[in-house]
């Protein structure tokens, strides 16, 4: 990207020393890091309703005790992750936590598990939002996959622009939602209480599956996607002002409190009002219009809702880069990984992140019933080996404190068993595509770290020995004589005494030409005339290497390429590119050195 349009579009490069300045407060982390737990609420209820509905009408009722079960859980899994926090003062993220205190292969499960899960948070959420606005605008339905890959993009180039400023950008919409929110809950709540709520007609559903254990199940492990985000503030606790745990603990606490209400109370209200999901309108959209009408009211929350969906994305984008940077700098993924950009963020894990979601939304065609099998299985995955590891972590204190070990271990528990309910009941729905690929990832991931081992074991110094002087030869290719040549001729002989020019006969009267005129500007440097009777450069080039290499002429032996580089980038298109197809060439031949001498015009 030249400099001018990156810089217009990302802002100016931030230096380190700046990093203190990015840290988010309270006000500020809420609205990064809760705001994909948050968003679920959009669509939790509904997900639970759809399940239900297939065993009739009677079946939606027990939508109320499913959410509190799920409210529970929210409790139990926060109040864990409360002692994360403080456990992990700098990130205890379910990778940390887990392969601190059970070992490698786990914290790889758990990381991989939650990279997982971060990818499908971008998709389910935009697929979400965008579900948002198609359901107050029903002419958009046919175009939600172009919609959710331009909202990728749109949140891409927004955090590619810095913590600070994204989090200044994501504080609105996600304020403005839990107000939408509260008012719809409260409003709903009023009719109610005055007799003024305005109940669908109840629909006569027809039943294809009876009320079973199996049926609650699933229609549970559907809701618990309310639960998914509730670690990221855990996973990012680098990014809080300091005291950076009391700042996380306290968000976390905020995030719970409103998660679990909001979410029991949407329920409770769909329920009153014998709310029944449609396939081109969400059940939020439904109750606002049962409760508001369709006015400035509705229009509002369909806003928010689409707003907090898009931007609950942005969760992932704080925590997958971080997570990635994480695995890159224990070894088990690409160095670039841990690098910060201009704008000290993780700009590569960014990039990343975004390509993956687009193609997840392309894939299952922007809809967010497809995706959700495949969501929560990951997180919950982590959620387990992360609480079992807090476990560990208190029992290796000297002086363990049992109510530390009870809370984790209640929480290890809960999530062990949501993830076994989760993986049995959504399994041929599509939760068996991430049980698979869990352990490739896994694979993956060791596959890089035995590589970076074998590069440092090749490369450590051990039993090495001092660097030799040596006078190797180097052979400069050329195909004429003009200024470059002769600077590349006097580069080569600035580096060794045993200089030979080399060029390949194409034309011999072009040679026979080249000979002469080398005769006059060059006579101290043999020139060399490679025979090519089928007109290939390469081939004699690298023919006469290997016969220098077989004659042991030196350690190393060094090509010397003359480059002139035009003045404008068209201009290369003009040119061959016979030096860019040499250095291909001779970059896995040991003991070979390529140089470019550049000439510009």
């Amino acid at each position: 990207m030249p400099s001018s349009l990156k810089r217009m579009i990302l802002g100016s490069p931030l230096s380190t020393a700046a990093a203190k300045h990015e840290r988010l407060g309270r006000l500020t982390g809420l609205a990064v890091f809760a705001s994909d737990a948050l968003s679920s609420v959009a669509y939790a209820t509904e997900e639970i309703l759809l399940v239900l509905m297939t065993a009739g009408t009677a079946a939606l009722t027990l939508s109320l005790p499913i959410a509190l079960g799920i409210a529970l859980l929210v409790v139990i899994v926060a109040s864990s992750y409360w002692q994360t926090i403080h456990a992990y003062p700098s990130g205890g993220g379910a990778y940390i936590v887990a392969k601190d205190n059970l070992g490698r292969l786990p914290g790889l499960v758990a990381g991989s598990a939650l990279l997982i899960d971060y990818v499908l948070t971008v998709a389910v959420s935009i697929a979400a939002g965008v579900a948002a606005i198609t359901s107050a605008f029903p002419p958009l339905f046919p175009w939600r996959v172009t919609l959710g890959v331009l909202c990728v993009l749109g949140i891409t180039v927004a955090n590619l622009r810095g913590v600070r400023e994204s989090g200044r950008i994501f504080a609105v919409p996600t304020y403005w939602f839990i107000g939408s929110l509260l008012l719809l809950i409260l409003a709903g709540f009023f009719r109610v209480l005055t007799g003024t709520a305005r109940p669908l007609p109840p629909e006569e559903l027809q039943a294809t599956h009876t009320v079973s254990l199996f049926l609650i199940m699933r229609a549970f492990s559907s809701g618990c996607v309310a639960i998914t985000g509730t670690e990221a503030v855990s996973n990012g606790i680098p990014a809080f002002r300091a005291p950076e745990s009391r700042n996380a603990g306290i968000v976390l606490a905020w995030m719970a409190t409103i998660l679990a209400s909001s979410f029991i109370g949407i329920t409770y209200l769909s329920h009153v009002y014998q709310v029944v999901p449609r396939e081109t309108e969400t059940v939020v959209s439904i109750l606002a219009q049962q409760v508001f009408g369709q006015n400035v009211l509705y229009y509002n929350i369909q806003a928010a809702t689409a707003m907090i969906l898009l931007l609950a994305a942005n969760t992932s984008y704080a925590d997958f880069p971080r997570l990635s940077s994480i695995l890159a700098r224990d070894g088990f993924m690409p160095r670039q990984l841990s690098n910060r950009g201009d704008k000290l963020v993780f700009s590569n894990g960014i990039l990343i992140l975004a390509g993956l979601s687009i193609l997840l939304l392309i894939f299952f065609r922007g809809s967010t019933h497809a995706l959700i099998p495949l969501y929560a299985v990951g997180v919950f995955l982590s959620f387990t080996l992360s609480q079992a590891g807090m476990v560990r972590h208190w029992l290796k204190e000297e002086h363990p404190a049992l109510h530390h070990i009870a809370l984790n271990g209640l929480g290890a528990l809960a999530t062990g068993v949501v993830t076994l309910i989760i993986a049995i009941s959504k399994f041929t729905l599509g939760a068996w595509m991430v049980v698979v690929l869990i352990p490739l990832i896994v694979a993956g991931l060791r596959q890089v770290r035995q590589h970076y081992d074998r590069v440092r074991a090749r490369l450590s110094l051990e039993g090495a020995g001092r660097p030799r002087i040596g006078k190797n030869p180097v052979v400069v290719l050329v195909a004429g004589i003009h200024k470059g040549v002769v600077e590349a001729l006097e580069y080569a002989k600035s580096i060794s005494p045993n200089v030979t020019a080399l060029t390949v006969d194409l034309d011999p009267t072009e040679t026979a030409k080249l000979r002469l005129r080398w005769a006059e500007w060059a006579p101290d440097v043999p020139l060399v005339v490679l025979e090519s009777p089928y007109r290939s450069i390469l081939q004699p080039l690298l023919e006469y290497i290997d016969r220098m290499e077989r004659q042991g002429e030196g350690r190393y032996l060094t090509v010397v390429l003359p480059e002139f580089i035009p003045s404008h980038w068209w201009e290369h298109l003009l040119h061959n590119q016979t030096a860019l197809l040499i250095k291909a060439a001779l970059l896995f031949k040991p003991g070979k050195v390529t140089v470019s001498v550049p000439y510009h015009l």
